[in-house]
């Protein structure tokens, strides 16, 4: 009997909160929401080095002018540099040669679609921005590992979520590096 009035109050006490929440945490919760999709075989990289190196190519920030590109493109090496040093691998030295290239995209909705993402990545997540105030715009990551002898990326994931532009610089720069650290959980710890 206690342990079915024990259900009973909790699943009350759940409606109850469920039925409390405001249109804004609806909200915020939608656009806090990520997605990610996964591509590839990490199997295929070399096991024996370490090091990683900026693919000569394949980097870019597709987003309105209003966007510093230098500055995410300076942001998103810094992180990506930290979560693969916080992985045992280093940044390659230029006598060095290294076991993987890491390519990378950061695009804005308003500045490409999901048509043209799936087009040029292959990959699309599908963040739907139903019931998203316009205030949060949808973007996208994507990081692609490849072998240095191949074109063609061995691995590759790519994130959705949307932008906060109502947070501070830190605030959204730990969020991203946040995220960085969850698109990059499979790759191997060395």
């Amino acid at each position: 009997m206690i342990n079915k009035t024990f259900w009973v109050a909790m699943v009350s006490l759940i409606l109850l909160t469920a039925c409390s929440s405001t249109g804004s945490d609806q909200q915020e919760m939608a656009a806090t929401r990520t997605t990610m999709v996964i591509s590839g075989d990490l199997s295929s990289l070399n096991s024996g080095s370490t090091a990683f190196a900026w693919h000569p190519t394949m980097f870019a920030v597709h987003a309105n002018d209003e966007v510093d590109e230098a500055v995410v493109i300076q942001h998103m090496q810094s992180a990506l540099t930290q979560v693969m040093q916080n992985k045992g691998y280093h940044l390659a030295s230029l006598n060095e040669k290294p076991s993987i290239l890491v390519g990378y995209g950061l695009a804005l909705e308003s500045e490409m679609s999901d048509k043209e993402i799936l087009k040029k990545a292959g990959l699309v997540a599908g963040l739907s921005t139903e019931g998203v105030d316009d205030k949060y715009e949808k973007g996208s990551v994507l990081v692609a590992l490849f072998n240095p002898t191949s074109p063609m990326p061995v691995w590759r994931v790519l994130a959705q979520g949307f932008t906060e532009l109502d947070k501070t610089p830190e605030q959204r720069e730990q969020r991203f590096e946040q995220l960085l650290s969850s698109m990059l959980k499979p790759v191997p710890v060395r």
